[in-house]
Parts: C-alpha cells; sequence; structure tokens
C-alpha cells in the first residue's frame, strides 16, 4: 500500500481553524497552501504497521528512460574514447581531425597539426588530463571532510557556505576581469549579484533552515553504513569521471575551432550532468528508503526492521526503481532552482502589481511543474516503488492534504545544501584552474568551467545524504507526526510550533489580500 492510499487517514499536526483560515493563499513563499483537513496535534496515534507493498515484489518502472540512459551511456563512452585516443601519444592518430572543420579548405587540419609540431607545441590528450586529475582529486578530499565533519562542525560548515559563496562569486569575477575574461567576469559579478539578493530575501528562514538541517545530520551520522554508500558511488563516478576527461582533454587538445570546441564541451558536459544527477539520486532513493524505516520502525535496533535494510534499498534504486531515478534526474534540478529564484524574487516585489502580475505566472507555471517533478518524489519511490510522476504526484499531494507544504516552502535546506555544492565545485575549479593558467593560459576557462562541474557533481555526491534525510523526515511528518514525536520530541514540538506559526501567516496575508481586493471593487 502506498503513502497516498493512506491519505483518508491521515493525522495532521494543526487545528481546523488554522487550516480553513489558510485555504486560500497567496503569499510570497508559495501560491499553493494546505487544503482544509480536521485533526489536532494534541492527540497522536501510534505509528503505523510497516507497509506490506515495501514486502512485495516490484514492477520495473519508467523502462523507456533506463533504456535512454543506457544507451547515451554507450554512446557518449564510445565518442570520448576516441575523441581522446585521437590526441594520445601524438596528434590525429585516428584521423578524425579532418571531421572537426569541413567549413575550411581541404587540409587545413592537417596543416595545423604540422604548424604546431613545427612549433613544438603540439597539444596532446595528456596535456590536460592531468588538470582535471587535480579536479577529481580536490573535490574528492573536499567532498570526505566535509562528510568526516559532518557530525561535529556541520552547523558552521553551512554557514561558511552561505555568506562564503557570495564573496567567492565576487573574487572569481575580478579574476576573470584582471585576466581579460569579460563575458566570464559578468557572468560571475551577476551570479554574486544573486546570491546576495537571495540570502537577503530568505534570511529570516535560516534559523528553522538550520535547524531541519541540523536534526537530519543527525539522523545521518547514526547511520553510519549510508556514508559508505556516499563512498561508494564517488569511487564510481570518479571511474566514469576518468574516461570523460579523457575525451574532454582530446577535445581541447584538437585542431578544431575555439566554436566547435565549445558546442562539444557543452554536449559532453550535459551528459555529465544528468549522469552525475542519476549518482546522486540513487543514493538519494537509497538513504531515503534507509531513513523511512528507521523512523517508521523507531530505531535501527527494532525488532520489526527488515533484516539488512540497506542492501534491499540498493537493490531496488539500481534495479525496479532505476528507470525512475533517470527519469526524474533530468528536470527536478532545474526546475527547483527556477523555484528557489523565483519565490525568492516574489517576496520582494511588494505593490508593484504589474510586475506582481508576471512573477505570479512564472510562479503558476513552475507550481504546474513541481507537482510533477520535485525531490520529495524519491521517497514514495523508495517506500512504494512507483513510478517517477506518480509518486512526486502523491508527495505533493500529501503535503498540501495535510497543510506540511506550508512548512516545506518556509524551509531553505535545499537551497543551503546548493551552496554547499557550488561553494566546493567554485573551490575544485579555481585550484585547476591557478595550474592550467600557468601551463596553458589560453586554455584556462575551457579547463576550468569543466573542472567547476567536476567539483559539483562530486560534492552532490556527499551532501545528498543530509538531503535525502530532510526529504524523509517531511515525508514521514506528513504521513504520520507521532513517527517524528517518538524519534525526537523536541523537535517535532519546534516543528509544530513553526507550521502553526506558518498557517496564521498566511491566514493574516490572505485576509490582507482579501480586503485590499474589496477596497478595489468598492
Amino acid at each position: 500500500m502506498s503513502l497516498s492510499d493512506h491519505q483518508h487517514r491521515r493525522p495532521t499536526v494543526f487545528s481546523g481553524a488554522d487550516l480553513s483560515s489558510s485555504a486560500s493563499i497567496d503569499d510570497e513563499e508559495d501560491e499553493n497552501g494546505g487544503s482544509s483537513s480536521n485533526g489536532s496535534d494534541a492527540s497522536l496515534p501510534s505509528a503505523p504497521a510497516p507497509r506490506p507493498a515495501a514486502e512485495q515484489a516490484r514492477r520495473w518502472r519508467d523502462v523507456f528512460w533506463l533504456g535512454v540512459f543506457v544507451l547515451h551511456l554507450l554512446a557518449f563512452g564510445v565518442g570520448l574514447t576516441l575523441l581522446g585516443i585521437n590526441r594520445f601519444s601524438r596528434a590525429d592518430c585516428l584521423n578524425i581531425d579532418r571531421f572537426t572543420n569541413i567549413t575550411c579548405r581541404v587540409n587545413s587540419s592537417q596543416a595545423a597539426v604540422f604548424e604546431q609540431q613545427q612549433s613544438g607545441l603540439v597539444e596532446l590528450t595528456e596535456t590536460y588530463w592531468p588538470f582535471y586529475g587535480v579536479a577529481g582529486g580536490a573535490a574528492v578530499l573536499l567532498a570526505w571532510a566535509w562528510l568526516s565533519l559532518l557530525g561535529s562542525r556541520a552547523s558552521q560548515m553551512m554557514k561558511v557556505s552561505i555568506h562564503g559563496l557570495t564573496t567567492y562569486l565576487a573574487v572569481i569575477s575580478v579574476l576573470c576581469f584582471w585576466t581579460e575574461h569579460f563575458f566570464w567576469g559578468v557572468a560571475f559579478a551577476v551570479g554574486a549579484a544573486l546570491q546576495f539578493l537571495y540570502v537577503m530575501s530568505v534570511l529570516d528562514r535560516f534559523p528553522f533552515t538550520m535547524l531541519v538541517l541540523q536534526k537530519a545530520v543527525k539522523m545521518v551520522w547514526d547511520l553510519p553504513e549510508v556514508m559508505h554508500v556516499a563512498y561508494a558511488f564517488m569511487i564510481i563516478m570518479l571511474c566514469w569521471m576518468a574516461l570523460w576527461s579523457f575525451g574532454i582533454s582530446g577535445v581541447i587538445a584538437s585542431s578544431m575551432d575555439d566554436g566547435g570546441r565549445w558546442w562539444l564541451l557543452v554536449v559532453f558536459s550535459v551528459s555529465l550532468f544528468w549522469t552525475g544527477a542519476v549518482f546522486c539520486n540513487t543514493v538519494h532513493v537509497i538513504v531515503s528508503g534507509m531513513v523511512f524505516l528507521v523512523l517508521m520502525h523507531g530505531g535501527r535496533s527494532a525488532a520489526s526492521m527488515p533484516a539488512k535494510p540497506l542492501l534491499k534499498s540498493l537493490r531496488y534504486a539500481v534495479t525496479t526503481s532505476f528507470g525512475s531515478i533517470c527519469y526524474g534526474s533530468l528536470f527536478t534540478a532545474a526546475i527547483r532552482t527556477l523555484r528557489w529564484e523565483i519565490r525568492g524574487i516574489r517576496s520582494k516585489i511588494g505593490s508593484n502589481e504589474c510586475l506582481l502580475c508576471c512573477v505570479d505566472f512564472l510562479f503558476h507555471l513552475v507550481e504546474t511543474l513541481v507537482r510533477f517533478f520535485n525531490k520529495y518524489a524519491y521517497v514514495e519511490i523508495a517506500v512504494s516503488g512507483k513510478g517517477f510522476n506518480p509518486s512526486a504526484r502523491d508527495a505533493w499531494e500529501l503535503f498540501q492534504s495535510t497543510g506540511i507544504e506550508a512548512l516545506v516552502a518556509y524551509d531553505c535546506s535545499g537551497a543551503v545544501l546548493l551552496m554547499v555544492i557550488i561553494l566546493g565545485g567554485l573551490i575544485s575549479g579555481t585550484f585547476t584552474g591557478v595550474w592550467t593558467w600557468f601551463k596553458r593560459s589560453d586554455k584556462v576557462i575551457m579547463v576550468g568551467s569543466t573542472a567547476i562541474l567536476m567539483g559539483m557533481i562530486l560534492l552532490g555526491l556527499a551532501v545528498v545524504v543530509v538531503e535525502s534525510a530532510v526529504t524523509s523526515i517531511y515525508v514521514c511528518y506528513a504521513e504520520d507526526p507521532s513517527l517524528i514525536q517518538r524519534w525526537d520530541a523536541e523537535f517535532f514540538d519546534q516543528m509544530s510550533e513553526a507550521l502553526h506559526q506558518r498557517l496564521q501567516y498566511r491566514s493574516a496575508r490572505a485576509r490582507e489580500v482579501m480586503n485590499h481586493s474589496l477596497d478595489q471593487l468598492y
């Protein structure tokens, strides 16, 4: 039986008056508030029995996207191998360069190779491959340090990431202008400005966000086996990155013009991003399944816990549910980022009705997408084994039917963890870019930008264990608040109080909007 099958008997953690007064809500956090529901947080039922659906044989879901992902890996793997070998040890050993610039005169590629040989500056795959070794090594070191310090310095690391990212982006922007890379200087300056504006717009939400993150870290730290999962997938990702960087080094060393190089870099970077997202979300499903079982059964040592729960979650994630993970990984990251930015802008518009109307249109569009593409789907996938879109829809309806969506909209934990990932990627890219500057200064942007992507993906594999705990906590709180109360009574009281405050705020905001509309009519 899935989560959605229990909605008719799902308890709530707020009073009916709170929810009915906030049924039509249009505030700066989110347009879709909780729908009306009866219940009280005074009496909470005991935790439900383990779901039989989790024990039944699961069907393969979203098989089409599984096939697309596997074919994509095979095709890109072959392409990367050929491009890397073509410039390995000697230039154009597979004679591929003759296809890279077909609009130029005949034998232009061979002439370029001959000119490089005469000048003694022949660029080969091994010229750039070591740079990516530095990027991978720096990212793995940062990821290991982050996971190692998670139990003792998690709060400090989050705060450094929040406030340090803006400064780091600004510094990189200055360095780009100094090296006369004006486009990238403007791009990083705009990124620093957007980061600063976003942080200022949600500054009041950070205390609650840090509370949720600290409890998620506590949950993960009590489950050391999930750390082992993150390390294992990091090693697998490094193996793929070794091949990816081999091919990318061949592209950068090739005799094609910069336009052709950039097009290939973009295509291969999108491929790496999708592959990295699939790996991260696979870890997300594995950890979510483990955390959900721990909360459901009241602890790891509970007698009702199934045997080898981590191996069971791993088996489901890499077999029957892998197609759903591949499908969701294509869209969820972009939609989540767009939603955070629109929500931050929307909260600071004020009384500019024309601008508010335009932003509201975008907001409604993104909210429609969020209904079918959200990170909470991975918890449903882990628990019930459904396809991605049904899982995302059921998770979102679960939050709206219980009013927990008001709390989810207020929480910025996903944005904070994204800042950790971006900062780690920038640090990895900086190490790589500095070395490249002294060796091949004309290729520093190509190497540095792709190294940043590598660093972000490897940091993402470390950070996702915390995000998985956050999503599982919210789903469990919406499904049965007593699960959270039994795990941490103080945290349960804090979440209930925060939810009560958000519902009161939404009620006041709804009355304000209604009064303003009546004033305009009369």
